[in-house]
């Protein structure tokens, strides 16, 4: 592989990485190292990025970098310098589980590869172009200001992905698709996409609101924080901790893993049955609503783990929406095909589809067309 480009994904105890030749997407290769600070892994992120020693025998055009929040000023990809990485770091309150591990990468990958261009690639940018009607939460305006409190959205790198794919599978330009993406992973999300361009999201401030997750709650009245500080006496930290990591799927029937919840279903496990029932009624209520706000949809597209391989949550969440031209076909939706395809019924008014997403390529290619790569 020559002149390629390497993708970081750095968590908190992991780093994922891939390097991707944009013009040759088969020849990849992919690696993660987990356990970073606990025993029996590497000590830091340093350490773990030696470990993948095949790396440093490739040479490098770019580095890019998965960052999860680039609140209101970064609207695109942005080559890093001191002053974004100030900026990132100055981001950690709005991504506090998140930011910081990304910095992590950032400033190792820099030593490592100082005369390398480094290029950060914010989940928050592809959302960056929702109007105010949706972007404006409705409380003190002048508490929002101050604080940044407003919608950012995430998953923005996959939602950019997979609407693109999508138009590409039904032989359209993406401007003239409108589509509703369905990031259906343990962290879920969904984006309206008017021809190319966010216009709704389900995730807000942060990666809390909107779908359910695996342990994540989604949307949820504000009001039970304060009513469960006071009948339970939890603080602050104690009911933040619970939504993040005690709720969604978990919550309701104590397993996160959709498919733990599919085989529990399938015996007859009533909790489970409502776990999955839930999920599904408000990925659906969702689909309701983004077509009310796109007007005309030519296309719902499921992506991510779940939305990739659950043909019964697919079917489930858009089950009763028939009249408005959406439906799956049993056998396309069954089908043992991996790859990106179509599941409506032929000749349907909006084309339901399957298109695995592929973070990691999206963000080589936004590093490729920022630092003009093509050649």
């Amino acid at each position: 592989m020559l002149g390629v480009i390497l993708v970081l994904n750095s968590g908190s105890s992991t780093l994922k990485f891939a390097l991707v030749d944009p013009a040759d997407p088969a020849g990849r290769r992919d690696g993660l190292v987990e356990r970073i600070g606990e025993p029996g892994g590497p000590p830091d992120h340093a350490a773990a990025l030696r470990e993948a020693v095949w790396v440093g025998n490739v040479p490098l055009r770019a580095v890019g970098h998965r960052v999860v929040h680039g609140g209101a000023k970064y609207r695109t990809a942005t080559v890093v310098d001191d002053s974004v990485v100030d900026a990132v770091r100055r981001l950690v309150p709005l991504a506090p589980l998140h930011n910081p591990a990304n910095l992590l990468g950032i400033e190792v990958a820099r030593a490592r590869w100082p005369d390398v261009p480094h290029v950060a690639v914010f989940d928050t940018a592809f959302h960056a172009s929702l109007p105010p009607v949706a972007s404006t939460y409705a409380i003190d305006a002048e508490l929002a200001q101050r604080y940044g409190v407003r919608r950012y959205g995430f998953h923005g790198t996959s939602h950019w992905y997979v609407a693109r794919r999508t138009a590409q599978l039904l032989g359209r330009p993406v401007e003239a698709v409108n589509s509703i993406v369905l990031h259906l992973g343990n962290g879920a999300s969904a984006a309206a996409v008017h021809g190319g361009r966010s216009v709704e999201t389900s995730m807000g401030l942060s990666p809390l609101e909107g779908l359910v997750m695996g342990t994540r709650c989604g949307d949820l009245d504000p009001a039970v924080a304060g009513h469960l500080s006071r009948v339970a006496g939890l603080d602050v930290t104690a009911i933040d901790d619970m939504l993040w990591h005690r709720s969604g799927l978990v919550g309701i029937c104590g397993d996160s893993d959709m498919r733990a919840v599919l085989a529990r279903r399938a015996a007859g496990d009533e909790v489970a049955t409502l776990a999955f029932d839930v999920y599904c009624h408000r990925v659906r209520k969702y689909v309701g609503a983004y077509h009310a706000v796109l007007g005309r949809l030519d296309a719902i597209a499921f992506s991510a783990g779940i939305g990739e391989h659950a043909a019964e949550v697919r079917r489930a969440c858009l089950a009763g929406l028939e009249r408005w031209g959406i439906a799956v076909d049993p056998d396309r939706n069954t089908t043992v095909d991996s790859g990106e395809r179509v599941i409506s019924p032929e000749g349907a008014r909006v084309a339901v589809c399957v298109v695995p997403t592929d973070e990691e390529l999206a963000i080589a290619l936004e590093v490729r067309d920022l630092l003009d790569l093509s050649t």
